[in-house]
């Protein structure tokens, strides 16, 4: 899958999260419902597959310093267990269960962190027709 051009209903295991609140970085925008992540400079950028960024958590809404928005420059990041999309080159199994995932973008995890590309999503708990639920 390619990273979001808009909102996802991502999915959510019924039960207890937290949440945090997060500046984003410059020119960003974050859609709800997407894997957010920290860059190195502690500012919230949509989930990409790059070693230097840091998985946070799911965008409870969306949010932009894109120039002339009128969106929050702040991004509520819930941590609990979501649904995300699978990769489809680097696909994870129920037999996975239990072990790390890896960010491919905002919105998909990969069975392994693609040589050291990918960030660290979360934990593998359960896999489905729909996709991959990643606890953070």
């Amino acid at each position: 899958m390619a990273a979001l051009t808009n909102d996802r209903n991502t999915p959510a295991y019924s039960g207890g999260f937290h949440a945090m609140e997060r500046n984003l970085a410059a020119s960003t925008t974050v859609h709800a419902g997407s894997m957010v992540a920290q860059s190195a400079a502690g500012d919230a950028v949509p989930a990409a597959a790059s070693n230097t960024l840091t998985v946070l958590g799911r965008a409870a809404n969306r949010a932009s310093t894109a120039a002339g928005s009128t969106l929050p420059d702040k991004v509520r990041i819930e941590r609990g267990v979501f649904r995300f999309a699978n990769s489809a080159s680097d696909a994870i199994t129920i037999a996975d269960y239990g072990r790390p995932c890896y960010a491919v973008d905002d919105q998909t995890v990969a069975k392994t962190d693609g040589s050291g590309a990918r960030p660290k999503a979360g934990i593998i708990r359960d896999v489905d027709a729909q996709g991959v639920w990643v606890e953070f």
